[in-house]
């Protein structure tokens, strides 16, 4: 018999990231890609002639520390250089965090369902995930996460907006949370989606980072900014975690290319938001329309709606494929799509009021 390479039972164990399915052809050859939270619109014309000019220089390494990215971002969000950590993608980032916190026999706290990637990477890391379940209204639900803190406890991620129900953490709330973690705990706010967030009563990441030692600010270039390619995110850490993340770092693990495509985005801000905007005015439309044909759903802040369908869950899916949409179903508790494609948004409510017609809406919310 063939002997193979052993490989640690903790990655066997690791449930396998699911990408967003290709979309599929539906009636007429209508094809829809909503199943990633991309941003439906392509780079600007600045940031675009920035990565035609880089490629020239493929066969250089990057620069390994960032400087010019790390530069503008600290001058961005008014904070020190020395607190900004970026890596490939806000996931690549949180896999350093793990690998500087976490050892074999520590626990994170996190909110379920939630990011897809919190189980993997930090079983990844040797630590016992420990997930929390959401509220009714798919928030977190943060006096539960803080009863889950133990002596064991290294690690807690909140997510806001969370993904995939889209409801946001209330600064007030989160403040509340704090004050019962203890000082030795790293709380991580992920914003992946924060340039998508209109309500005024949400946590600011930023603000809560500078009153708290023990609080870091995750946030991507890929959503909002429309980098998803490129795989560039950052942290917003203390001194000595940030140390700490650039220790566990992998070298040369930003590309120069999405380096310096992350500082034009920066440069070109004001362009970029006026898109975030008019996604937003699209998720509202969405979201009103589907209040209007029934559907109950979480409040979402983000670029997606979730639709908590549960057991009907590969129903909807189904429907949306038929129909030409790939959308994200979780198991048997719902289905998140992305808002942001006028006409793929239109064929998506167009299912979504026929699915109701068919399922009995006290199935559906």
């Amino acid at each position: 018999m063939a002997v193979s390479p052993r490989v640690r039972a903790a990655v066997s164990a690791l449930p396998g990231y699911l990408p967003g399915r290709p979309a599929p052809s539906g009636p007429g050859g209508a094809s829809y890609k909503i199943s990633s939270n991309e941003n439906p619109y392509p780079p600007l014309p600045a940031v675009l002639e920035v990565v035609q000019r880089a490629a020239a220089e493929l066969n250089r390494y990057p620069d390994m520390g960032s400087a010019d990215l790390v530069h503008a971002l600290a001058e961005h969000l008014d904070v020190p250089a020395a607190r900004v950590v970026p890596g490939t993608g806000s996931v690549g980032v949180l896999g350093a965090v793990l690998q500087a916190v976490c050892e074999a026999g520590d626990e994170v706290v996190f909110a379920w369902r939630s990011f897809e990637a919190y189980p993997i990477v930090v079983g990844l890391s040797g630590a016992t995930p420990v997930p929390v379940p959401l509220d009714g209204a798919g928030r977190h639900d943060l006096g539960a996460m803080a009863d889950a803190i133990t002596e064991r406890t290294r690690l807690v991620l909140v997510c806001t907006p969370n993904n995939p129900t889209g409801p946001v953490v209330g600064a007030q709330e989160l403040e509340a949370f704090l004050a019962r973690v203890p000082r030795d705990v790293l709380v991580v706010v992920d914003e992946a989606y924060l340039e998508f967030v209109r309500d005024p009563t949400a946590v600011d990441g930023l603000a809560v980072h500078r009153a708290h030692p023990n609080v870091m600010v995750l946030r991507t270039f890929s959503k909002a900014y429309g980098l998803a390619g490129l795989r560039v995110g950052y942290a917003v850490a203390h001194e000595p975690v940030a140390d700490a993340l650039r220790r566990a770092a992998v070298p040369f693990g930003v590309s120069g290319i999405a380096q310096l495509a992350a500082v034009a985005s920066l440069q070109q801000a004001d362009a970029l938001m006026e898109r975030v905007d008019a996604i937003v005015d699209e998720r509202e439309r969405v979201a009103s329309e589907l209040a209007r044909q029934g559907w109950r759903i979480p409040r979402s802040e983000a670029n997606f709606v979730y639709l908590p369908v549960g057991s009907s869950t590969p129903d909807l899916v189904a429907a949306c494929s038929d129909a030409g949409l790939s959308v994200r179903g979780y198991g048997s508790d719902g289905v998140r799509a992305t808002v942001g494609d006028v006409p793929a948004d239109d064929v998506l409510l167009e299912v979504c009021g026929a699915f109701l017609q068919r399922w009995s809406p006290d199935r559906v919310g």
